[in-house]
C-alpha cells in the first residue's frame, strides 16, 4: 500500500460494544538506532526505569483500564524482550495473560501487527512499546464505545508545546483527516501519542512490509474511518538519550498516584439489601462523575466490598464479579475507572459450607484494603477511603489510612475537595 492511497474498508456490523478492551498489543520489536550503544545489547521497550523496565510501567498502567492480555510483538533482540516481560509480569498487579509475536524478518509496526493478526481480538488496543501518556485513557475507550461501525480506528491525541520531533496530526472536529510532516521548528501541534483502539479490520490494508504511520494510517484518515481522542498530561518518548534520561528521572514519581477506596453498597449505588445482579443496581447520584472526577485528577480508584449475600447463598461470588465488572465497564464507558476490586464472600453465619468463616478480609477487618496497598505498591499516606458505615470507618482505621463518612447525596461533590486537596509529594516512589 502507498502512503494516501485509498482504502476499501469493510467495517464490522453496528453492535453494542462494552467500553473496556481486554487485550493490547505493544509493539516492542524496533531497532533504537536513535539510542545508539545504549540499546546494543538491551532492548529499548527493557531499559530500565527505576526499578523496574519500561513497559513494566506501561502495563501497569494499562491494567488501570482493564487489560488482561497483553500481546507483546518482538523482532529486535527478541528472547531478550520476551525474559524481561515474564519477569515483570510476575510483580504487575494483577495477573495477566502473555502472547508473544515474533517477526521472522524486519517488517516494520504494519507488517509486525499483520503477522501478529492470529493472536489479536476482533477489537484490542495497540500501544508503542517505547512511549507512555500519562493521561485518562478511559477517556479513550468511551469515545470508541460510542463509535459507529464505520470508525475502525480511534487514536490517543496530545498537544505538545514542541512537536518537532513528530509528525502531527490534522483534524476536523474528532476526526482525523490526515497527517502532516514534522514542523521545521519548535512549534506547537497535536501528535499522535501511540494509543490506539483498533478494530481487526484495519489489518486488511496492512503490508507484510511497511510502517502503520505512514503507510496504513493516511489511507484509514482519507477513507474517514479514523477518529482521535484528545488527553492531557505528562508524555515521554523514549526512543532519544535525553527523553530516556527524563523518563529515568521523572516517570516513577509521576506515576505515583493517591487512591480512592469506595466502598460500593450504600456510596457507589444505593444499598437494596444484598445487591448481586444489575437487576438490583441503582448508581448513588454523582457516583459516574466522581469516578470520572478521581480518574482525570491522576488517582487511583478501587472497590471494597463486604459481600455476604454469597455465603448466606443469595447469589455466587462469580454473580459478584461479574456485576463488579460491570460497573467497572460502567464507568469506563463514563469516561473513568476503577482501576482494582476486592470483594470479601465470607461470613461466620452463612450457610454456604465454602464461605461460612471468619475473614479479616470483612471489614472492619482491613484486609481488603491491605491486599491493594501491597499489590500496587501504595503509599498509605495518600490513601482514602469513602464508605457510610461505621465498619468501613474502622477498616480504613485498620489498615492506617485516612477514612470518610458518606451519608448520601452527590458522590461527586462529597469527593471533589477530598481529590482536590490531597496529592502526592512527587519524591514518592509506586
Amino acid at each position: 500500500m502507498q502512503t494516501g492511497a485509498k482504502l476499501a474498508v469493510n467495517p464490522p456490523p453496528q453492535r453494542t460494544r462494552g467500553a473496556t478492551i481486554a487485550q493490547c498489543a505493544i509493539l516492542a520489536g524496533g531497532l533504537a538506532t536513535r539510542l545508539g550503544t545504549i540499546s546494543r545489547e538491551v532492548p529499548k521497550p527493557v531499559l530500565e526505569i527505576g526499578d523496574r523496565p519500561f513497559l513494566a510501567w506501561l502495563m501497569r498502567e494499562l491494567q488501570r483500564y482493564g487489560v488482561e492480555e497483553f500481546v507483546i510483538l518482538t523482532g529486535h533482540l527478541s528472547q531478550a524482550v520476551q525474559d524481561a516481560v515474564n519477569a515483570a509480569a510476575d510483580a504487575l498487579p494483577k495477573r495477566t495473560r502473555l502472547v508473544f509475536s515474533e517477526e521472522p524478518a524486519p517488517a516494520g509496526t504494519a507488517g509486525a501487527l499483520r503477522y501478529a493478526r492470529p493472536h489479536l481480538a476482533e477489537r484490542f488496543l495497540l500501544c508503542n512499546g517505547d512511549s507512555l501518556f500519562d493521561t485518562n485513557l478511559a477517556s479513550l475507550l468511551a469515545d470508541a464505545a460510542a463509535d459507529s461501525a464505520e470508525t475502525l480506528g480511534r487514536l490517543m491525541l496530545c498537544a505538545l508545546p514542541d512537536a518537532s520531533r513528530y509528525g502531527t496530526v490534522q483534524r476536523d472536529g474528532d476526526r482525523i483527516t490526515n497527517f502532516a510532516a514534522r514542523p521545521e521548528s519548535a512549534t506547537a501541534g497535536v501528535i499522535n501519542a501511540g494509543l490506539y483502539v483498533l478494530d481487526q479490520a484495519i489489518l486488511d490494508g496492512c503490508p507484510d512490509q511497511g510502517s502503520l504511520e505512514r503507510d496504513v494510517l493516511p489511507a484509514l484518515a482519507a477513507a474517514g474511518a479514523l477518529r482521535g481522542t484528545l488527553g492531557s498530561g505528562f508524555f515521554v518518548d523514549i526512543g532519544v538519550p535525553e527523553d530516556l534520561e527524563t523518563a529515568r528521572h521523572e516517570l516513577p514519581a509521576v506515576l505515583t498516584r493517591p487512591a480512592l477506596f469506595f466502598d460500593r453498597d450504600g456510596v457507589l449505588n444505593h444499598d437494596h439489601g444484598y445487591v448481586g445482579g444489575r437487576d438490583r443496581w441503582t448508581w448513588m447520584e454523582g457516583a459516574l462523575d466522581a469516578i470520572r472526577f478521581a480518574t482525570d485528577h491522576r488517582w487511583h480508584v478501587f472497590l471494597v466490598s463486604n459481600q455476604s449475600g454469597v455465603a448466606r447463598g443469595l447469589y455466587t461470588e462469580q454473580d459478584a464479579h461479574a456485576l463488579n465488572g460491570w460497573v467497572a465497564d460502567e464507568a469506563r464507558r463514563h469516561g473513568g475507572t476503577i482501576d482494582d476490586t476486592r470483594i470479601c464472600p465470607y461470613h461466620p453465619e452463612g450457610n454456604v459450607a465454602a464461605y461460612k468463616r471468619e475473614s479479616d478480609w470483612r471489614k472492619p477487618g482491613p484486609g481488603m484494603i491491605l491486599s491493594l496497598i501491597a499489590d500496587w505498591r501504595l503509599n498509605k499516606q495518600y490513601c482514602v477511603l469513602v464508605g457510610d458505615q461505621s465498619t468501613d470507618m474502622e477498616a480504613a482505621k485498620r489498615a492506617g489510612i485516612e477514612g470518610h463518612l458518606f451519608s448520601g447525596g452527590n458522590l461527586r461533590d462529597f469527593i471533589a475537595p477530598i481529590v482536590a486537596g490531597r496529592m502526592p509529594d512527587t519524591g514518592n516512589t509506586v
